[in-house]
């Protein structure tokens, strides 16, 4: 039986926020109706990306009663709902037969060991980076996470062309060293820090928490390309299997770190409706993704991440009302955002007939 066309060779891998990396393709002339579902996709993509982020730092800065929830057990929450969600994408695309999913599951996960095993490595990294952003907005406001958070264009870029050996054109270059000007602007510090919110060492963990993640958001993406192209399994079942050494490298991070906390309240204390929103954007991110990629190019996407730095920004300062923005952040915002067009531009005038991956989601 023949699995269904859809979105399953154009998944990203689940760093949404797992899930999460930038996908180009060629961009063949689309009809007026394609060109609708291209832009609400894109709208799609700015709201997840968005409300993910702030949901995120509202979620871990809310003062309530009783204890805050565990980014760790957050983090194993999202992962099984991506396995159950890549589940019923491959049930889906094999046509809702148990058989024949039962079939897949057991010959491309249980009888390739070796298989299942190469993605041991990203999986632990893609772990490591999920905890690290929650870390990150428990220290940094929403708009300043956003835009150092772009710092991972450059490390797909660079672990890109040593790892696959891609080329990057010219302006592509130039766009990465505008991305490290406006980002380095960004963090410049300033003289009037408000102590009442956020302490120099707390930002200070926060700017390093998201470096670490960035590199590791370039290196596991880069990785689980490059296992992709070598092999034709389905994107969905390398998810799966992605997923499952996710659950347990953070199982091991839930009580390695946190296993006294959950001995005395549980792993789901401190759980309200705003923390499930954050696991189900977190483990939706990917097929928000997928679905761009489908429909939109790297100047669209690009388009998105401007807009969702714009509306974080604001929403920070007016609504959480935890950023005060100067005009060196600005002109460092303005910076990323031309860099993000830039690296966009050149991936569409000179892309490969084949599709090219930098698995970015936010």
């Amino acid at each position: 039986m023949q699995p269904k066309p859809g979105l399953s060779r154009l998944a990203s891998s689940p760093d949404s926020m797992e899930a999460s990396h930038l996908v180009s393709m060629s961009s063949p002339r689309v009809s007026p109706s394609q060109s609708r579902l291209k832009y609400m996709s894109l709208g799609v993509l700015v709201l997840q990306t968005t409300t993910l982020v702030l949901t995120m730092r509202y979620s871990r800065t809310l003062q309530g009663e009783g204890p805050r929830y565990l980014a760790s057990s957050a983090v194993v929450s999202a992962e099984l709902l991506k396995i159950l969600i890549c589940l019923l994408l491959v049930f889906y695309d094999h046509s809702f037969s148990f058989c024949v999913l039962n079939r897949v599951l057991k010959e491309e996960i249980l009888n390739k060991p070796m298989e299942t095993l190469k993605l041991a490595i990203p999986s632990s990294i893609y772990t490591l980076q999920n905890n690290l952003l929650y870390v990150a907005l428990s220290n940094l406001d929403a708009a300043t996470y956003q835009v150092t958070y772009q710092l991972k264009i450059l490390t797909t870029a660079l672990f890109s062309v040593s790892m696959l050996g891609k080329r990057l054109g010219l302006y592509q270059w130039l766009s990465l060293l505008i991305l490290m000007t406006g980002i380095v602007l960004v963090q410049w510090p300033t003289k009037s820090l408000d102590v009442s919110s956020l302490s120099a060492g707390s930002q200070l963990v926060g700017v390093i928490a998201v470096l670490i993640a960035c590199f590791s958001s370039g290196f596991a993406g880069v990785y689980f390309e490059k296992i992709l192209k070598e092999t034709k399994q389905s994107v969905w079942v390398r998810n799966i299997q992605l997923g499952l050494f996710d659950l347990v490298f953070s199982l091991m991070g839930v009580f390695v770190y946190d296993g006294e906390r959950v001995r005395e309240s549980g792993a789901f204390q401190g759980y309200n409706p705003l923390t499930w929103t954050v696991v189900a954007l977190q483990a939706l991110g990917g097929l928000v993704i997928a679905t761009v990629i489908k429909y939109a190019d790297n100047i669209l996407k690009g388009f998105a991440t401007s807009l969702s730095i714009i509306l974080s920004t604001l929403i920070s300062y007016f609504w959480l009302e935890d950023f005060d923005p100067t005009s060196v952040f600005f002109l460092g915002a303005v910076l990323v955002i031309a860099a993000t067009f830039l690296y966009g531009y050149e991936a569409e005038v000179c892309h490969q007939p084949q599709q090219s991956l930098d698995w970015s989601s936010t």
